[in-house]
């Protein structure tokens, strides 16, 4: 292992994006935080570092244990960051909040009946048109 490397390469070989392309995106769009600052792709990150990563729904914080630029397995790949105990709680009380707002949402039942159908005319009828 080296003892820096760029933070786009880091990013993919800690698995947090598919491509190197990804990163850098994410990257480039400052959606990655480097010690609390934007940073640009060829910012160089060593152990003791903290970064923000977007991933999906979730935001992680993890501080940087290790640096490779080879990707490798995924349980190698977690042992280059660790996540802090703020960001692990976080994301585990919004995916709570998640779940809970989907159980309370009902997916439709399909096609309306004519009776539906109906009541959706009926309803679009009383709409003041928009112009």
């Amino acid at each position: 292992m080296q003892e820096s490397v760029r933070i786009d390469k880091w990013l993919w070989a800690a698995r947090f994006f598919k491509t190197r392309g990804l990163a850098k995106k994410a990257i480039e769009g400052g959606k990655v935080q480097v010690d609390g600052s934007r940073v640009k792709t060829s910012k160089v990150v060593t152990p003791g570092v903290r970064v923000k990563v977007p991933q999906g729904w979730d935001q992680w914080e993890v501080e940087v244990i290790a640096v490779s630029d080879q990707r490798r397995g995924a349980p190698e790949a977690r042992e280059l960051y660790r996540e802090t105990p703020e960001s692990q709680q976080r994301r585990e009380r919004e995916a709570e909040q998640r779940r809970l707002a989907n159980q309370v949402m009902q997916a439709p039942r399909g096609r309306p009946d004519k009776r539906g159908r109906r009541e959706i005319q009926r309803f679009q009828r009383q709409r003041p048109d928009d112009q």
